[in-house]
């Protein structure tokens, strides 16, 4: 009998031994999951910091962007005020600029006007500085228009 229990101590023995590799194996095993897992939650916590970054960033360019297009709109706005103004400010240069013109002829004419009227008084007052209008010549039909009471 003790031949039978030999057997099976011996078995029991090799088992223990199998079982201490097994153990120790597991256990590197283990080590190895833990380290893999602590690795893998500090890539998710720099990858979940990473996506509020993003996240905010995200936010500040659509803020960026909604002023922006305030800022457009407002010049835009501006744009076509100044257009308007401006095409006001055309418009009245352009009156002014006609009725220079008008003043000027007006002035110009008025001018002859007194020249012709100084010269008539010098007939009879200054005879010595009076100058005598140049003799035009008539044409045929200018010569009929005189001849008909016409000036």
């Amino acid at each position: 009998r003790s031949k039978n229990f030999d057997k099976v101590l011996k078995m029991i023995d090799e088992m223990v031994l199998l079982l201490g590799t097994e153990q120790a194996d597991d256990d590197s095993k283990k080590s190895y999951c833990e380290s893999s897992i602590d690795q893998a939650e500090d890539e998710k916590k720099v990858l979940d910091q990473t996506v509020a970054d993003l996240e905010k960033t995200i936010a500040d360019t659509k803020e960026t962007i909604a002023t922006l297009t305030d800022e457009l709109a407002a010049l835009a706005a501006g744009i076509k005020a100044l257009d308007k103004s401006v095409v006001e400010a055309t418009e009245t240069r352009k009156a002014e600029n006609d009725e220079y013109k008008a003043t000027m002829a007006a002035d110009k004419a008025a001018k002859e006007l007194i020249g012709v009227a100084k010269n008539r008084l010098n007939q009879f007052y200054a005879p010595k500085l009076y100058k005598a209008a140049p003799k035009r010549e008539l044409s045929a039909e200018d010569r009929i228009f005189v001849s008909n009471g016409g000036t």
